[in-house]
């Protein structure tokens, strides 16, 4: 990203942002004045109508943030890890889901599907950013 590491980690970490840059939300249920903070907690509202629990797990400034989400038989997590370059920083996300039950296969498509959207996602981001910074 043309952004640097505290700026994106800012951005990238406030779950109230989470909507204007992640194409899989319609909205996410946390208090509008509760800055980001490990142990944080919240819940979303996904386009296909699934409310997962979320929590930050990992949580060092401008370095790295992770969450572990849960759904009925699946979880999920996601870090981030943020990188000093010269022209920003660079995002790397990893990430894994897992099901069980009769949530195994849902969970497995899913994880297969992540790495695409969560790449877009962090696309749309850098442009998000980059608004805020002009406006």
């Amino acid at each position: 990203m043309p952004h640097s590491a505290e700026q994106a980690f800012a951005y990238l970490v406030d779950p109230r942002r989470r909507p204007e840059w992640q194409s899989s939300l319609l909205s996410v249920d946390v208090p509008e004045d509760e800055e980001p903070h490990l142990g944080q907690t919240w819940t979303e509202l996904t386009v296909v109508g699934v409310r997962p629990s979320l929590e930050v797990v990992e949580f060092v400034p401008f370095r790295s943030w992770a969450e572990r989400g849960t759904w009925r038989g699946v979880e999920a997590t996601l870090r981030l890890r943020f990188i000093a370059t010269k022209e920003g920083c660079r995002v790397v996300a990893e990430g894994e889901v897992t099901g069980a039950g009769v949530y195994a296969v849902a969970a497995r498509s899913s994880g297969l599907l992540a790495g695409r959207a969560i790449a877009a996602d962090l696309k749309t981001a850098g442009h998000r950013i980059a608004q805020r910074a002009e406006g």
